[in-house]
């Protein structure tokens, strides 16, 4: 078989009119990646369809992984992490963060310089469906307890939100005042792939997000689906489109930053709730 350019219609290259760096196969569809540049638009070609990736507005990824750590499962993410040169944030339950096992994985991903978040005690509750004014402290403050000194020093949180939802289901007013009070960071998300459902169909669904939006936060779980066994091959697709993998977080997806409120922040929260005096 032979692969065109789809730029000038060339077999196997460009004759160097693009700069073809490299053409590699995609090992999810088994297709030619071809990796060139034209001039300062920096477009990268994958089959028929088009990455844009001008000079300097680079599509940027963020990997967060919820859920975990799960002994079976988070060794390998870590490994395929550290393989890959990739930092990301863990977001984890105070239920079970203080277990050894997964206190050991806890400390192992903080050496290896990822990001440990809160991600409430029970994973059970949003807090917009709530009207008890002490929910707050007990799954953010005794998870936030619990993680101590493995915690990020930005004390980042993120809300349940079943289905990974965004509405104003997530936060109440109990909950906001005590972000703001404790100096938490929020952070939410732009992509959830359904990796616990969709165990090998979610790399595409997370590439279809990347491809949409400049900045990509996407929701992973390190827990045992079989989901995380597609991650190296999601990571390489990733890279092949000329993806920046990043590990800080765009200003939309953080709705209060240290404790101080940002733009946006009422639309995930619900209109009528309890309040701390």
């Amino acid at each position: 078989m032979v692969w065109f350019c789809p730029a000038v219609e060339s077999d196997e290259h460009c004759r160097g009119l693009f700069h073809c760096r490299e053409v590699i196969t995609d090992a999810m569809s088994n297709k030619a990646i071809f990796l060139c540049r034209y001039g300062a638009t920096g477009t990268a070609w994958r089959g028929t369809r088009v990455f844009r990736a001008a000079t300097g507005a680079m599509k940027r990824l963020t990997l967060t992984f919820d859920n975990g750590p799960d002994p079976t499962v988070t060794p390998g993410v870590l490994d395929t992490l550290a393989q890959h040169g990739i930092k990301s944030t863990f977001f984890v339950c105070g239920n079970h963060a203080g277990r050894a096992p997964q206190r050991e994985l806890l400390t192992r991903a903080k050496v290896e310089g990822h990001r440990i978040g809160n991600h409430t005690f029970t994973h059970s509750i949003e807090f917009g469906r709530s009207t008890d004014p002490t929910l707050p402290e007990r799954e953010i403050g005794e998870t936030q307890e619990i993680l101590g000194d493995l915690a990020d020093q930005d004390r980042l949180f993120r809300p349940y939100g079943g289905g990974g939802v965004l509405g104003n289901s997530l936060l109440n007013p109990a909950a906001v005042e005590f972000l703001c009070r404790g100096g938490y960071t929020c952070v939410l998300w732009n992509s959830v792939p359904r990796d616990w459902e969709l165990v090998t169909e979610w790399p595409e669904r997370a590439l279809t997000d990347i491809r949409r939006q400049d900045w990509t936060v996407v929701v992973l779980h390190d827990i045992g689906t079989g989901a995380m066994d597609q991650l190296p091959r999601f990571l390489d697709a990733a890279r092949a489109a000329n993806v920046e993998i990043v590990a800080d977080f765009p200003d939309a997806c953080v709705p209060i930053f240290r404790g101080e409120k940002r733009e946006g922040l009422s639309d995930y929260v619900a209109t009528t709730g309890p309040a701390r005096d």
